[in-house]
């Protein structure tokens, strides 16, 4: 009865019991595959870590707190801090990345903006540049349909590849200014709440700037009245007919 019960197993289970070792190599090469998917790191550009403080982004770049720009200071603070790096090593060696600007969240990191300079990206296609950035991110996704959308200067921005887990996203914008080529990375769990205190600040700025310009003019118009008060006490003084 037993021997019978083992001639009906099917084909595959009886591959597994004839070579264990298929089985074990098996084991080994999905659990190599897991750890090569979790060794990719969305938390990071380079050694910038989204979700730190502004002092530690600050010292990484060697920058003064004073090279901070305050953005918006309510409904929270959004700061940005503008780095141009450096080549580094000979001379020879080029440096893609123009400009990275950080983005805080109330003093925490929520995005980096890398904009690479165009010349040395020129004839670069978006594969090219897409096969560079996924050596440290992964396999990109591409979006099936990619909608272009105006950037802040009028030009059309298009989100040619993606790379995200759960916590972090890295989005690649080919715009139509130069053609130019910008990497985007989010903490999501801030960008949301993020845009949101921009929006609102924008909102209120919005609402109270004919209230800030009649203030402005005023405060210029007292200038030039004090100015004018003063000029006449000296001038008074000393005119003769």
């Amino acid at each position: 009865m037993n021997n019978r019960a083992v001639t009906r197993l099917p084909r595959r289970a009886s591959l597994w019991l004839a070579s264990p070792r298929l089985a074990i190599v098996s084991i080994l090469v999905v659990g190599a595959i897991s750890a090569t998917a979790s060794a990719v790191d969305l938390s990071k550009y380079r050694d910038f870590q989204l979700g730190a403080n502004l002092a530690t982004i600050a010292k990484q770049t060697s920058a003064s707190l004073s090279d901070v720009k305050v953005i918006h200071s309510r409904p929270a603070l959004i700061q940005e801090l503008q780095w141009r790096p450096q080549p580094l090593g000979a001379k020879s060696h080029s440096e893609p990345a123009k400009e990275v600007v950080f983005s805080f969240y109330d003093g925490e990191l929520f995005k980096i903006a890398v904009y690479y300079d165009r010349y040395e990206t020129e004839g670069l296609t978006a594969d090219d540049i897409v096969d560079a950035i996924a050596t440290n991110y992964g396999t990109a996704l591409k979006p099936v349909a990619a909608a272009a959308v105006e950037g802040p200067y009028a030009d059309q921005e298009t989100v040619v590849a993606q790379w995200q887990d759960p916590e972090y996203r890295f989005d690649l914008i080919r715009s139509s200014y130069g053609p130019a080529f910008q990497l985007i990375g989010v903490l999501k769990k801030l960008q949301a709440t993020a845009e949101a205190a921009i929006l609102e600040a924008t909102r209120l700025d919005n609402q109270e700037a004919p209230q800030k310009a009649a203030a402005q003019v005023a405060l210029l118009e007292e200038a030039e009245r004090a100015k004018l008060d003063q000029a006449r006490l000296v001038n008074k003084a000393k005119f003769r007919p």
